[in-house]
């Protein structure tokens, strides 16, 4: 008879098995990330980088007519349009304008945002959800309706302060970018007080307690722990306002129609907008990336000069 050969193949081991589940548990893990990542990555691509992509296609470009007459087409430019960038004066203008306006408007909203979160976090302060909420209500206001209504407040013939705007003119040439100031603080500051208010809930109470201890007064705890361990939230909110000062434009926008002082070219982004209305939409878009890049320089800069002092 002829022999069967049987041919057995060897068992799996059992240390394969545990290794076996998790290739198989790691990779679930990585398809449930993808798939809480991919709705961000999606908006991100489509309503962050696809435009920047197709703002500094458009400033490579240039208008040309054949004769006075002729079908405009657009063909490339190389860097025309930057050229007329660097030799726009009023823009540039618009550039020192805001960036003496942050300089001056922004510790002084970062401050009084500061001074809130270390009174909403105070065991002093009675009615805390009243004051949070009084506090942090101006950021509901949109921009312009906060710009409309302080317009209102600052016109000398509407406004009920009538003794006070007759005399000072708020939106005059002298002092209308500090009423602009004014808004914007107004509407800001409990926005980054939420967020400096956020990083002081997090601080562990036993910290606190200890410095009771040791006798420090509620002063000492504020301004010897309380500040140094939110400086991170400090600087997050610096960066927002840096970044919100260069793409100023609601406020100054709606004021033009309380004040002659505010020009079409009054910031940056108005000067982009106006220059988008003419239309010349490739100059705006150099605008824009230069805006753009202006704002990552100084915001990369001041990240890390905050690092190197905070890290001395």
């Amino acid at each position: 008879m002829q022999e069967m050969t049987v041919i057995s193949t060897p068992a799996e081991s059992p240390k394969a098995r545990p290794a076996a589940r998790k290739n198989r548990s790691s990779g679930a893990q990585r398809r449930a990330v993808a798939m809480f990542i991919a709705p961000f990555a999606v908006l991100f691509i489509a309503f962050y980088a696809i435009p920047i992509v197709y703002a500094v296609i458009q400033s490579l470009l240039t208008v040309e007519r054949e004769g006075t007459f002729g079908k405009p087409q657009q063909v490339f430019g190389g860097l025309v349009q930057y050229e007329q960038v660097f030799q726009n004066t009023a823009f540039w203008q618009s550039v020192g304008r805001v960036l003496l306006f942050g300089a001056v408007q922004v510790p002084i909203m970062l401050g009084l945002a500061l001074l809130f979160a270390l009174l909403l976090d105070s065991p002093l302060l009675r009615g805390k959800k009243f004051f949070r909420l009084a506090f942090f209500a101006p950021y509901a206001v949109p921009g312009v309706i906060a710009a409309i209504m302080w317009g209102f407040l600052y016109s000398p013939s509407l406004s009920p302060f009538g003794p006070v705007t007759s005399t000072i003119d708020f939106l005059g040439a002298e002092l209308v970018l500090w009423a602009i100031a004014n808004i914007v603080t107004w509407v800001y500051v409990g926005y980054n007080m939420l967020i400096i208010y956020a990083s002081l809930l997090a601080i562990p109470h036993e910290i606190y307690e200890a410095a009771r201890l040791d006798g420090a007064s509620n002063i000492q705890i504020a301004w010897r722990i309380k500040i140094p361990l939110v400086v991170p939230a400090i600087i997050l909110t610096a960066v927002f306002s840096i970044i919100g000062t260069l793409q100023l434009l609601a406020e100054p926008q709606t004021l033009r129609s309380f004040s002659s002082a505010i020009s079409s070219t009054y910031t940056p982004n108005l000067a982009v907008y106006t220059t988008a209305s003419i239309p010349n939409y490739n100059l705006a878009a150099a605008f824009s990336v230069v805006l753009a890049l202006a704002t990552f320089i100084l915001s990369f800069v001041f990240l890390k000069a905050t690092q190197r002092k905070v890290s001395q």
